[in-house]
């Protein structure tokens, strides 16, 4: 009779202890490691792909009709070192599988929850925060333009990960972002590595998007260097409003 009340009482308190850690979010979760390494996963963009190490993009239709690739469309895991309560190291995964155990390993969690972390997290001058724009833009069905134009913007972010994130707004986002960007390279009070990014993706959006933004910014603006690097990636797009600039320009050196 003892080992029967004993046995209910623990799994009482296993299923209380698991009821208090589902309600928990998972940025309180993380919070509650002060040392050590923890461990998440979600699942990625159904356009992603990986072995563990390498990640790519567009899987469809890549494969032939006699081979297949061991590319796995996911999870993303995320592994965070923690000390003192900071987080001090990050490292993303897609696809693959840990090799040993982990006593503070999440499991599977929400990719709302998990992008919303790690948004947070590059927008915080932590040593991790470079490495946390990657694995949220690999979240499925998550909208993170948004936090990474506040993150590109914000002169107080660190230069590599606002370059980081402009990066993959020029990759990932549509033209709302291109709109940011846009807005980030005409800001003439804005740091010119964080501005090259900016015209760089600008480049990688579709020209209907990326070269009306470039030729403005190109008759705008009155810093040589940058001028000379947007007229390079206009000339990279081969595309007619691009020779009309050029042309224009030309002419009036005559």
């Amino acid at each position: 009779m003892r080992n029967t009340i004993l046995s209910g009482m623990t799994l009482s308190l296993t299923l209380a202890l698991t009821s208090s850690a589902r309600a928990q979010t998972l940025a309180q979760r993380i919070d509650a490691v002060r040392d050590g390494t923890v461990r998440f996963a979600y699942a990625s963009r159904p356009d992603v792909c990986g072995n563990g190490h390498n990640v790519n993009f567009s899987r469809g239709g890549r494969d032939g009709k006699e081979w297949e690739s061991d590319c796995e469309s996911g999870p993303v895991r995320v592994a965070v070192d923690r000390s003192g309560g900071r987080t001090l190291d990050l490292r993303s995964y897609v696809g693959g599988r840990w090799r040993t155990q982990n006593e503070s390993d999440f499991g599977t969690v929400s990719c709302k929850e998990a992008a919303a972390w790690l948004l947070a997290l590059a927008e915080r001058n932590e040593p991790a925060s470079e490495d946390a724009v990657f694995p949220a833009v690999l979240a499925d069905s998550v909208e993170v333009w948004p936090s990474l134009l506040r993150i590109a913007r914000n002169p107080n972010s660190a230069s590599k990960t606002r370059k980081s994130a402009i990066f993959w707004l020029g990759q990932a986002a549509g033209q709302a972002a291109t709109q940011g960007l846009d807005s980030i390279v005409q800001d003439p009070r804005g740091d010119r590595e964080v501005r090259e990014s900016a015209i760089f993706a600008l480049s990688q959006r579709p020209k209907e998007e990326g070269v009306p933004a470039l030729v403005r910014f190109v008759r705008k603006s009155q810093d040589p260097k940058l001028r000379k690097t947007a007229l390079f990636w206009l000339g990279q797009s081969e595309d007619p409003a691009a020779l009309a600039l050029f042309e224009e320009l030309l002419t009036k050196q005559r």
